[in-house]
């Protein structure tokens, strides 16, 4: 798998449809070879030949900017972006790291606390670890790579080192880093490691759109939306700094070598195992390499690092797909499911939840809970779980959060009596919090006013009514974990939903020396992890569900001590449709939490039909949120028909191989599939998204997934067909063909015959 050749001095990583080459030339430094599909042994030849002449440098033409590298400096005629920067003790910010060693390690690491991604001996993993050295200053970079064969990924991770007895200061330290050469739709100046032309001389110009990006940007309510456009000379930062992983940005972004589809082109996949502020940016230069660049943000980030002590940046996925998207998303979905997730919730299916916040909000008491807490039972529903609103005095959102105590006038059997009735239901009991802020009018506000993040004689600026809480404090995360803790055992919790309402500011602390100041956002996010892990060990069979006002906090650091995300505050079924639906692109429908509410619906003061809510709900974790016993009879008996349908479909949705069908973004519709692990079965959804224009003629799809050989039956229509029919020819039903319902939707299920 993983491959040291000495003759050539390059290192190759094999999966099982891709291969990733590095190599060290004799000047020391790291070049990156080649990320893609396997390469034939001519064609190995032919490009191993190519940057043997490309890696020479002379004093008189130094080609170190037209190297494809792999960890970039910056300083020695490399201006391009760089993938690290140190101060040093002399105020010098010039670096050089070149190739010492390197070790091929079984399985994989353990980088000590923060989340990780697992290796089992399944897997057959194997890590590359490359050291490099900058002498002068006695430092060491560690650059990790997992290669996870079967998945055609790579997991990255860079370690640096003071070996000195001097500190030097990170200013900036990328997870991954690499350039991509030009693809083959690009005309190039010149060969690489040439004089560019000189003025006046006439030179072929790169093919516009080239390189093409995905991203998924968005706000409150409108989450991972997917935008795809070119990339154009410069730098390009897809980042957050707002000590979150953020609404408006998701870290994780796709490129491609030109246009790519779900099932056409090459494609590269970066996404961050990192839950605050984080950076991914691409710098396209004028030789049309791309230099990709992943991990934490440098803005407002310094790290002061000691004579002795090392430094652990995050984890970076990558994946790489010769077959579009689709390929992308299948070994990302199976990846999480089967690597980052753990503990008791892996491979169990999530219950169905009734939540009573758009029900009730602040305003319920024991009676009124517990008569929709019964209307969710005898739908069918299978958790009940008790919103913002419990503790103290929180009659609104102005006060009393982190007084984690119960308030009687609400629950004068306290959460204990209620969880009781609940669990005499045969409903399992979850429970809301939000750890990490506090009201400016509570107790603990009152008793340890500077436990908030605050600098010393600034403003103290609210959003929601309420402050940050300084979780890079040990005695911070001791009070919630004993305060937490507490509630949650009292109240035999089988399920929490954890919150985040706010981005940081005034991110400052009176504990940290003026000199390490830089270091709290990370430090306060490690605080967070750490107080999510010891929750986690102290209740190992709670399921945790992530949530940041929504989905302020989806990513692949949640995701390993939270098994499932709250996808977004927005729980209207139009909307729902394209937020699911571009979340797919790196996270499995499994982790993603997905609600049926009243209509009009409360944000968008839209109303769709419950069939459609319910579809919507079913590509995910499915859930209610709504006071069901204001519900017309009919209504209720629909939602339990869906209900039912839904515990049948369960482990095909949440444990089976998802396959985006249509694009919402750029048709009419929007349409996905699910197959279950063996292929015998599958499940189509189809949303009309918007109306056809006038006179455009409704074209079909294909599905996917399905078994070349086998027959596959089509439960409602009764057509029967091989699976290599049902993926090679368009099939359009019924009732999209010239839809009088301008959002009509439909489920069909398909079943393997013998």
């Amino acid at each position: 798998m993983i491959t040291f050749h000495k003759a050539k001095n390059y290192f190759q990583l094999q999966g099982e449809g891709s291969t990733y080459l590095l190599g060290v030339p004799p000047n020391g430094d790291l070049h990156h070879l080649y990320w893609g599909k396997p390469l034939s042994a001519s064609a190995l030849k032919k490009l191993l030949a190519e940057w043997k002449k490309r890696s020479l440098e002379t004093e008189h033409h130094v080609s170190r900017e037209f190297q494809r590298r792999e960890y970039a400096d910056f300083g020695h005629n490399d201006l391009r972006t760089p993938a690290f920067q140190l101060e040093h003790a002399d105020g010098y910010r010039i670096s050089e790291f070149l190739y010492d060693s390197f070790q091929i390690l079984p399985g994989k690491p353990d980088f000590g606390p923060g989340p990780s991604s697992r290796a089992e001996e399944a897997d057959q993993v194997q890590t590359l670890k490359v050291l490099l050295k900058d002498k002068l200053h006695k430092l060491e970079l560690d650059l990790y790579y997992t290669l996870y064969p079967s998945r055609n990924l790579l997991v990255r991770r860079t370690i640096l080192r003071n070996r000195g007895s001097k500190p030097v200061s990170i200013l900036k330290l990328s997870s991954a880093s690499l350039d991509l050469p030009p693809g083959p739709l690009t005309r190039g100046p010149q060969a690489e490691g040439q004089a560019m032309p000189g003025l006046g001389t006439k030179s072929t110009e790169a093919q516009t759109g080239s390189w093409r990006l995905v991203r998924f940007p968005g706000r409150w309510a409108q989450e991972r939306q997917m935008k795809e456009g070119p990339l154009q000379e410069g730098t390009l930062r897809l980042e957050s700094r707002r000590g979150i992983s953020s609404h408006e940005m998701n870290p994780f972004a796709m490129v491609s070598r030109g246009q790519s589809d779900e099932e056409k082109g090459e494609v590269y996949g970066f996404a961050l195992a990192t839950s605050g502020n984080w950076l991914i940016e691409t710098e396209l230069f004028r030789d049309q390499t791309l230099r990709v660049n992943a991990g934490l943000n440098d803005f407002n980030f310094k790290w002061n690092l000691g004579p002795g002590k090392a430094f652990v940046s995050p984890e970076c996925v990558m994946a790489y797909s010769a077959s579009g998207f689709s390929g992308i998303s299948f070994n990302l979905h199976r990846f999480i499911r089967e690597r980052v997730i753990g503990g008791h919730w892996q491979y169990r299916p999530r219950p169905m939840l009734l939540n009573n916040w758009e029900a009730t909000y602040f305003k319920f008491n024991h009676e009124k809970l517990m008569r929709i807490a019964r209307a969710g039972k005898e739908a069918g529903l299978e958790l009940f779980v008790l919103d913002d609103g419990w503790f103290s005095k929180r009659d609104d959102d102005t006060s009393s959060l982190g007084d984690w105590f119960v308030d009687k006038r609400k629950l004068p059997r306290g959460l204990r009596g209620l969880s009781d009735d609940i669990h005499g239901l045969g409903l399992k009991f979850g429970l809301w919090i939000e750890p990490e802020m506090v009201s400016p009018k509570s107790l603990l506000y009152k008793k340890h006013p500077g436990w908030c993040l605050h600098v010393p004689g600034r403003r103290r600026r609210m959003a929601r009514s309420q402050l940050v809480l300084d979780m890079s404090r040990p005695e911070v995360r001791d009070y919630l974990f004993e305060t937490i803790g507490k509630a949650l055992e009292e109240a035999r919790v089988d399920y929490v939903k954890w919150d985040m309402n706010r981005s940081l500011s005034e991110v400052g602390n009176e504990v940290l020396t003026p000199g390490k100041q830089g270091e709290l956002y990370f430090r306060y996010l490690m605080g967070v992890y750490d107080l999510m892990d010891r929750l986690n060990r102290r209740f190992p069979k709670v399921l945790f569900e992530g949530c940041s006002g929504g989905g302020a906090r989806f990513d692949l650091g949640i995701l390993h001590y939270h098994p499932q995300i709250w996808a977004s505050d927005n729980t209207d079924g139009l909307d729902r449709t394209f937020i699911q639906y571009a979340t797919s692109f790196a996270y499995p429908p499994l982790v993603t939490g997905a609600h049926i509410s009243s209509v009009p619906n409360h944000i968008t003061h839209r109303s769709m039909s419950l069939k459609w809510r319910a579809l919507v709900a079913m590509s995910g974790n499915f859930g209610v949120e709504a006071d069901i016993t204001k519900w017309r009879p009919s209504e209720r008996k629909e939602l339990a028909d869906y209900i039912r349908l839904y515990k049948e479909i369960r482990p095909i949705v949440q444990f089976g191989d998802f396959y985006r069908l249509e694009n919402p973004y750029q048709s009419n519709r929007a349409s996905w599939m699910f197959v279950s692990p063996d292929q015998r079965k599958a499940l189509v959804f189809v949303f009309q998204v918007k109306p056809p224009k006038k006179g455009e003629k409704a074209e079909g799809f294909k599905l996917k997934g399905l078994k070349a050989g086998l027959t596959y039956e089509l439960q409602n229509g009764g057509l029967k067909q091989s699976g290599e029919k049902w993926m090679t020819k368009r099939w359009l039903p019924g009732i999209f063909k010239n839809p009088k319902n301008p959002h009509a939707c439909e489920l069909f299920h398909l079943t393997a015959r013998r």
